[in-house]
């Protein structure tokens, strides 16, 4: 009797431990999977957004999106930045006698063509302060406009410096194309260059996108399952995004 009663007590400290146990796992099993979903989340996200950097500087050269990863990185790579650098700006005198940007940067640009032509002042077309301090000084169509100290040139600079200020070399950028904590998985990218609004404008349009699975796949089934179905029911993305591929939404992330 005595042997029945210890097995009885050992069962069910046995079945009280186990009870316990599933409590506790119910209780810190979902705070896990949402610590960790937030710290994933943060590459990704960063992730997500240097490649709307690219995708958008590919637009604003080529006048369309890519959805070929590799072709974006090779853009990256060995494409040249161009930006316009400003010197000075027109009066508002200038402007109500008619002078505008175009135009004082047409006659610029006339006067240094004109300077160049010159041999005899062997000027060098790389060496734009002396060019422009040679036609500020000496240019009759320049001195009449006023437009000494007013410059604009187009220069080019290292893509990768310009867009990511050092963060990324010709290596570490292929980086952006694959979701971190993926396996080497890329983003889906998907475009669509020929949407047209319902006024007939042409909007090229893109949508890169990392679905839950292919960064938390690896994490409680369970709770990942949950996660897409309360997703699902409320008509979202199960997954992070940039881009709409249905409607222009200025390349917009489902986070932001």
């Amino acid at each position: 009797m005595k042997a029945k009663r210890i097995v009885i007590i050992c069962v069910l400290v046995i079945a009280v431990v186990g009870l316990a146990f599933f409590c506790i796992t119910s209780v810190t099993t979902p705070i896990k999977f949402e610590n960790t979903r937030a710290e994933r989340e943060v590459a990704v996200i960063k992730n997500l957004v240097d490649l709307r950097t690219a995708m958008v500087e590919y637009h604003h050269q080529n006048g369309r999106f890519t959805a070929d990863a590799d072709s974006l990185l090779l853009f990256l790579k060995t494409a040249p930045k161009k930006e316009l650098m400003k010197e000075g700006s027109l009066t508002d005198k200038q402007l109500e006698a008619g002078l505008t940007e175009p135009k004082a940067v047409k006659i610029l640009n006339d006067a240094k063509k004109r300077a160049l032509k010159n041999k005899k002042l062997n000027l060098d077309p790389n060496d734009l302060d002396a060019l422009y301090a040679y036609i500020w000084e000496n240019d009759a169509d320049v001195k009449k406009n006023n437009l000494q100290g007013f410059r604009r040139d187009t220069i080019e600079l290292n893509m990768l410096e310009a867009l990511y200020k050092g963060e990324y070399d010709a290596t570490s950028i292929d980086t952006i194309v694959k979701i971190p904590y993926g396996n080497g998985v890329k983003f889906e990218i998907e475009v669509n260059n020929d949407y047209k609004t319902s006024q007939g404008i042409r909007v090229p349009i893109f949508e890169a996108r990392a679905p839950f699975e292919s960064y938390l796949g690896d994490l409680n089934q369970q709770e990942l399952v949950n996660l897409i179905d309360r997703e699902q029911q409320l008509d979202h993305y199960t997954g992070l995004k940039v881009g709409d591929i249905y409607a222009p939404n200025n390349n917009a992330g489902n986070w932001e």
